[in-house]
């Protein structure tokens, strides 16, 4: 038997206290799982396990690895892997790239069994973050989604589950709503998910991802029966009449909007019964008239009765969003010393690199939160923006959060020239200007945090990977397009679908600062077929657009590929009529003003537009407030190879800590795995992985070994694919 020494037996049993569970007994430190998404159910990706430390963490090797056997044809793309396995009585599930879900033993790799959600159908593909267990008795379960179904498998054999459902299969859609009360079919929109729900019980508690266009569902909360499938309780985050929080939208704004999703993922408190989660902003994304008002539940950290779905508290961190400021990640569920006192709380990062920390039993700050003025600016025709924003006095903002002339970047004169010329140009400044037709430079529309979460330890200290990227938010007349002229069918589909992550022109960005591709030309880069099978199956961080018809993507097909024909007369709802067949005229909502794609404003030669850091690692006693340390995370190997230090990189994934005194992260650009000493933030390992590892690690111990794994499944920012789970043990 493996011993282990005195003080790591005393973390080993804090730490169990610390998250909701028994001691380990002397047989179980034999073994260990990672038995949710986040490590416990306080979300904290914390481990105990302590074999792997500070002492002998250079000596870690790859123990084995798991070939999925995709994203490795010649040319190909590829998806990639954003998932987080668990481990389970020594068997590891997990996800491939093209949303297959394995089996394999977490000591070995070898598979066990491999369940396709699309076997005979056409497939969809989204990002995946991981699955959830289930047993009672011999019933071993695990569920998740693909596509717009709720799965459930056979643990043990990867078999559907007969009595769930339909065959094991769930439609997704089932609970969100029915035509009656909202005026069109909800089954007939796009739903997934892109992170697993909870377990409280017998219920599965999920979120979901929705569009962020003007065909968004509404993001409820919903509980599902584990044994039959069926809806247990909704909690809607969109009120309807009558309901807390309806009188913060416009009247009958949940007919035409949607969103107030919860697609990062959510944490569970067993003794209080309670789950906690944080919900991304309405529809449509940027502009705001049709939701006139604070707009509960959007953007809020919510706890829940987790056997009612009623609503116990909210704390809402953005008022009437029009920054695309979700909250990205789970809460972590801690305790901080107040006043002599332990108190139980919630701790919420945020995209714009904010930490709110909340009392678990009231969601009251324990930290001041300011209410600072919105800057004086004229907004979009019709939209009313909140006059403020709340703002956490502690602990600081580990993101930037505004712009000055002194932070463009001095990389090169050319690149300071080239970023200067569009700062000159543009509006920045005070945070919180709404958007606007000139164009403005902005922080926190992809973090700050993003959905790789945060860790935290049981002393209370956070810890938090964050971007500093600056984002060029510019909006267009989403309905007319120059000089007046109406849009075709193909465009107004593509605004109301595509026009919120995708630019169709270069002329005021460059193709290398968007951080999803932009469509002038497509058609030299892929013919009709291959375009429009993307729109059915989707790709990476798109989502398949079967919900819409064969007809209406070919639409949006002839206006990529300029081979539409051109409207004939001024009457732009002769134009759009045929848009709603599945609905009535308010949905889906197309917006008067659409934004130009998501773009990242970088430099001419692809770099960040500012100064280092562009990425950093971060160490938060939340007791205090205070910083322990924040260093870079990640580098770009041409750069250093000319003597510029470490800027840190744009970075996807998040941290694990363990109880040895480390944090390990990948996440990064230069697609390396880390370890850094939780003390002083130094690495004190690396391994250069195959792809990047976009995904969040994890570690667990099977007969005595501690084993630390993780996907590389690459593609994120033009790199590689890859299609691997690797992990790694000391000799």
């Amino acid at each position: 038997m493996t011993r282990i020494p005195v003080k790591y037996a005393l973390l080993l049993s804090l730490s169990a206290i610390f998250c909701g569970l028994k001691p380990a007994t002397q047989d179980d430190r034999q073994n260990a799982d990672w038995p949710v998404y986040g490590g416990n159910n306080a979300g904290n990706r914390y481990s105990a396990l302590a074999q792997i430390n500070k002492g002998n963490v250079a000596s870690l090797k790859p123990a084995w690895t798991y070939d999925t056997g995709e994203n490795n044809k010649p040319g190909e793309r590829g998806m990639d892997i954003q998932c987080q396995p668990i481990v389970i009585d020594g068997v590891m599930y997990g996800t491939t790239p093209r949303l297959k879900v394995f089996a394999i033993e977490a000591a070995t790799g070898k598979e066990l069994w491999k369940f396709d959600p699309f076997e005979g159908k056409r497939p969809r593909f989204h990002p995946m973050r991981g699955v959830v267990y289930w047993s009672e008795g011999k019933d071993k379960r695990i569920l998740f989604t693909a596509g717009p179904s709720l799965f459930a498998i056979n643990a043990e054999t990867g078999k559907l589950v007969e009595g769930f459902g339909k065959n094991g299969e769930v439609d997704f859609h089932d609970g969100l709503g029915d035509k009656e009360t909202y005026g069109y079919d909800l089954y007939q929109f796009n739903i997934r998910n892109t992170t697993p729900g909870v377990i409280y019980k017998n219920l599965l508690i999920t979120g979901s991802s929705v569009s962020e266009g003007g065909d968004a569902l509404p993001g409820h909360i919903r509980a599902f029966d584990v044994r039959t499938g069926k809806v247990a309780w909704v909690f809607r985050t969109i009120p309807l009449p009558g309901e807390y929080g309806y009188e913060t939208w416009s009247k009958d704004s949940y007919k035409k909007l949607g969103g107030a999703n919860c697609w990062a993922g959510m944490v569970i408190d067993e003794k209080r019964g309670m789950v906690f989660m944080g919900t991304g902003s309405p529809s449509v994304d940027f502009y705001g008239a049709a939701r006139k008002g604070s707009n509960l539940f959007a953007n809020c950290v919510i706890a829940l009765n987790a056997a009612t779905g009623k609503r116990v508290w909210h704390f809402q961190t953005v008022h009437h969003d029009l920054w695309d400021r979700d909250i990205p990640c789970p809460p972590n569920l801690i305790s901080v010393k107040r006043d002599g006192k332990m108190v139980d709380a919630v701790a919420q990062a945020t995209k714009d690199g904010y930490i709110f920390l909340l009392n678990r039993d009231t969601g009251k700050p324990l930290f001041p939160v300011q209410e600072v003025p919105v800057p004086k600016s004229k907004p979009l025709p019709g939209d009313d923006p909140w006059p403020t924003q709340p703002v956490p006095t502690k602990p600081a903002p580990f993101a930037n959060q505004t712009l000055t002339e002194t932070d463009i970047t001095n990389r090169t004169p050319g690149a300071h020239a080239y970023v200067l010329d569009r700062y000159l140009n543009s509006n920045k400044g005070p945070k919180n200007q709404p958007p606007d037709t000139l164009g403005g430079l902005l922080y926190g529309i992809g973090g700050g945090a993003e959905w790789g979460g945060t860790a935290a330890d049981p002393s209370g200290v956070v810890y938090v990977n964050g971007n500093n990227m600056l984002w060029w938010l510019k909006m267009r007349d989403g309905k007319l397009g120059k000089e007046g002229q109406v849009l075709s069918k193909g465009q107004v589909l593509f605004n109301t679908n595509c026009a919120a992550c995708h630019a169709t022109d270069t002329k005021t960005v460059s193709a290398a600062s968007q951080a999803y591709p932009v469509l002038k030309d497509i058609g030299k880069r892929m013919n009709r077929e291959q375009i429009g099978t993307l729109l059915e199956t989707g790709r990476g961080r798109m989502p398949s657009f079967q919900h819409i018809s064969k007809e209406d993507r070919a639409a949006i097909v002839d206006f990529l590929l300029r081979t539409e024909n051109k409207p004939a007369a001024n009457d732009i709802h002769a134009q759009t009529a045929d848009v709603n067949t599945k609905s009535n005229a308010d949905f889906p909502y197309i917006p008067p003003y659409v934004n130009n794609g998501n773009v990242q404003f970088r430099d001419q030669d692809n770099y960040p537009a500012i100064k280092p850091p562009w990425g950093t690692l971060n160490a938060i006693d939340m007791n205090t407030g205070e910083y322990l340390w924040k260093v870079t995370l990640g580098e770009y190997p041409e750069l250093a190879r000319q003597g510029i230090p470490p800027t840190g990189t744009e970075n996807h994934g998040g941290p694990l800590v363990t109880a040895g005194g480390l944090l390990f992260i990948a996440a990064t650009y230069d697609e390396k795995l880390r370890a850094f000493d939780i003390k002083t933030g130094k690495v004190v390992w690396e391994y250069q992985l195959p792809a990047g590892g976009f995904a969040t690690p994890i570690t667990y111990m099977v007969g005595g070994k501690q084993y630390i794994a993780i996907a590389a499944g690459g593609t994120r920012y033009g790199l590689k694919p890859g299609g691997n789970y690797i992990a790694f043990a000391l000799p």
